[in-house]
């Protein structure tokens, strides 16, 4: 008996439908059934399905003598599943890579429920791709199981059959079955969830909800969408026959008007000239199911008047929101111009050679080289007021970016206006925003974010799709602005003058923020580990891969996360961080997130300091995330986990070859860095041996004074000796800037 039957009716989707099955037979889980059920179709589905059964024992076939539409055509396959788990598979989406693996493990773990309910994308016919906006219901959902009277919440996610999975045998208990119609999910979803008695949940996307061009079929404008009503009224009837749900009447009939609304209101739905029927009979309905003493409030309660009034509450709404949108850029033209004229205004005011402004990755909080410069300052010239710029003060804060005795000002309030216009010093990761004008007098330092690997700046000009978000014009107005610019090495000087031909001067003095690398000892990383339960004696494994810039959106799979952690074995801890620019999209709803729940893993994303995270590690794994170059100063083994090199480097364009010169060894297959840690090649001494090349080339001016050279000398203008390492003559100019391409 398999795990799971998956079900799969197919209609006119030829150009999809190969996809679909790929995505399902080809999961690392493959106790499986594929049911395929040939709704009749008139194009070439039954000989694809055909062509997978006879190459699939897997596969079985069934071929409709006629078109009896999605929910019958479920039906039909039901009888020949013989899965523990049901699972209802649209013939256009697909299944995420493990997601199969990651549903059974959770079944395992609760205990086999009758549904387990998991989140999706939606996936755009341009190539975008959007998590599920409510997908934060799911974590809060808990780890054991409930019912719906214990987690209402659970209801508000969309109400459709394919974003769960229901165990075999409380279906057919059940005898739940689809009708024909429409909008069959809802006679479906509804009577499953409030009969279920145990309910779980999986944080983690499991299916692509594919978002075609055209739409599907319940967005098309036909009278079929007045289906809806027979289906609500099979909803009704099957509460009506059982009384222990009859509690849940208000819920439904509030439910059914806020749906059958949503229908009346999207001008593609319904024809013009039927519009007043479906808002008689919605009403009609809404009164006959009315439960006795219930209150009606919210919008629905337009359903009590007349479809007149309900025309006159739209057309009242729609002239409130233009109102409402007018007064909107009245307001902002208004404060625009209060801006700027209390901009001019401080601008008159003195310099305070006593006050610095401190801003990172993008108005973050207190973190990275700025971070260490601020701190550096306060030790040593405590006479200069540090203020911080944030963006979110609410998300600094719950980041533990924002520590209670730091001053701070909003971006754009009038505190931030006040001490940019007045402020001596700069200090900045990113660029400052365009609005700030540089005043005669004041410093400017720009820091970056470690040593250049991509292109960055101007060198973006020759690489069209990397330049995606990016106004270069505009970013190299901004950064002349900068008076001086801090670099690491010889490379990020020569790199930052090519990329950033603007006027300022290239300091050497390291990368503060590296400071607490230099030398960091083996118990550096103690509290981060102690926080994150990973045992003392663990080898901890760091894996942190940067974005791509030929995938829309950046974030690519891969490894699979799962199957490293249990190949490096007992006595390894594997952490993963992801880029900043992936933290907030859907890369750690593909697993990520449900792995450190399970304890397979530690997800280290929000962490807010990274130099902890790699404190607290022994080993870095990486593709070509710049991080190598600052975890180059803790001298430990580092592994280049190269299998898309040329893809990378033809898309972004790159300063150095890494996989010819690297800091460790380089894998081009999962295999290959399998092997690396199966045989402790990772730590060998040709490891050793080009990590201290790598080390000699990209932290020469890293010697842990960087932050007090930047205060010292650009602060408070007394001299101080350059690092060691500046005063050698360092390679030709131009060696290496460019990797081939």
């Amino acid at each position: 008996m398999p795990r799971f039957s998956v079900i799969v009716p197919c209609f006119k989707v030829q150009g999809f439908l190969r996809e679909c099955l790929d995505s399902v037979l080809e999961q690392s889980f493959r106790d499986l059934e594929l049911i395929a059920v040939n709704d009749c179709s008139p194009d070439g589905c039954g000989a694809i399905l055909d062509e997978y059964a006879a190459r699939d024992p897997r596969v079985k076939v069934l071929h409709l003598p006629e078109n009896v539409g999605l929910g019958r055509a479920r039906n039909a396959g039901m009888p020949y599943a013989t899965g523990d788990f049901l699972f209802f598979l649209d013939s256009d989406d697909t299944l995420t890579p493990g997601a199969l693996l990651a549903i059974a493990d959770r079944l395992e773990e609760a205990g086999d429920p009758d549904v387990l309910v998991f989140d999706y994308a939606r996936t755009y016919w341009w190539g975008g791709m959007r998590r599920n906006v409510l997908a934060h219901l799911l974590p809060e959902a808990g780890e054991g199981t409930f019912t719906v009277a214990e987690y209402p919440q659970i209801l508000d996610l969309l109400m459709v059959v394919w974003n769960k999975v229901y165990r075999r045998d409380f279906v057919e208990e059940n005898g739940f079955e689809f009708p024909p119609g429409y909008y069959e999910d809802t006679p479906w979803t509804f009577p499953v969830m409030l009969s279920a008695g145990r309910i779980a949940a999986l944080d983690r996307i499991c299916l692509n909800y594919r978002q075609r061009r055209q739409g599907n079929i319940l967005s098309t404008t036909s009278r079929k969408h007045f289906d809806i009503h027979d289906q609500y009224e099979r909803v009704f009837a099957f509460v009506d026959s059982r009384p222990q749900l009859w509690t849940w009447r208000p819920y439904l009939h509030r439910k059914m008007g806020e749906h059958c609304l949503d229908i009346l209101a999207k001008p593609d739905r319904l024809p013009p000239a039927d519009k007043a029927e479906f808002f008689r009979r919605t009403a009609e309905m809404f009164r006959r199911h009315k439960p006795e003493g219930a209150s009606v409030d919210g919008e629905v309660r337009v359903l009590e008047g007349t479809y007149a009034m309900y025309r006159v509450v739209r057309q009242t709404g729609r002239a409130g929101r233009e109102l409402g949108r007018r007064a909107l850029q009245a307001r902002k033209a208004v404060a625009g111009r209060a801006k700027r004229g209390l901009a001019g205004l401080h601008a008159r005011r003195p310099m305070d050679p006593g006050l610095a402004v401190y801003s990172a990755f993008s108005h973050r909080g207190v973190l990275g080289d700025p971070a260490a410069v601020y701190r550096k300052a306060r030790e040593i010239a405590p006479h200069i007021r540090g203020v911080w710029v944030v963006r979110d003060e609410k998300e600094a804060a719950e980041a533990r970016c924002l520590p209670p005795d730091v001053e701070y000002v909003l971006l754009d309030s009038p505190r931030y206006l006040d001490v940019t216009a007045r402020a001596k010093f700069f200090v900045n990761n990113v660029n400052w925003p365009g609005t700030l004008v540089k005043r005669r007098g004041s410093v400017h330092i720009h820091t970056h974010q470690g040593t250049p690997l991509k292109y960055m700046g101007a060198d973006l000009l020759g690489k069209p799709g990397a330049r995606h978000g990016f106004d270069v014009p505009q970013m190299l107005r901004r950064a002349d602005r900068w008076d001086y610019s801090l670099v690491a090495n010889r490379h990020s000087e020569l790199v930052w003058e090519r990329a950033y031909p603007c006027h300022f001067t290239s300091v050497r003095t390291g990368s503060p923020r590296n400071d607490v690398l230099v030398g960091g000892t083996d118990d550096a990383g103690a509290e981060f580990r102690l926080r994150h339960g990973i045992p003392e004696e663990h080898t901890v494994v760091l894996y942190a891969p940067t974005r791509r810039d030929y995938r829309r959106g950046g974030h690519v799979d891969r490894l699979d996360l799962a199957r490293f952690a249990a190949d490096l074995g007992e006595g390894h801890t594997l952490v993963v961080r992801l880029h900043p620019a992936l933290a907030t999209g859907p890369a750690r709803g593909l697993g990520l997130a449900e792995l450190d729940r399970r304890g397979v893993l530690v997800d280290a994303t929000d962490d807010p300091h990274v130099e902890e995270v790699m404190l607290a590690s022994d080993v870095l794994v990486t593709d070509y995330s710049a991080l190598m170059f600052d975890y180059a100063n803790l001298d430990r083994p580092i592994v280049v986990h190269a299998d898309d090199w040329a893809a990378y480097v033809a898309s972004r364009g790159a300063y150095l070859d890494v996989t010819a010169e690297a800091p460790g060894h380089v894998s081009r297959s999962y295999r290959e860095l399998a092997w690396l840690f199966a045989s402790g090649a990772w730590r060998d001494e040709e490891s050793a041996r080009v990590r201290a090349q790598f080390r000699a080339r990209f932290c020469e001016f890293d010697d842990g004074r960087a932050a007090e050279r930047v205060v010292r000398t650009l602060m408070l203008g007394e001299p101080m000796p350059e690092p060691e390492a500046a005063r050698v003559p360092g390679p030709a100019a131009g060696h290496d800037l460019l990797a081939s391409t």
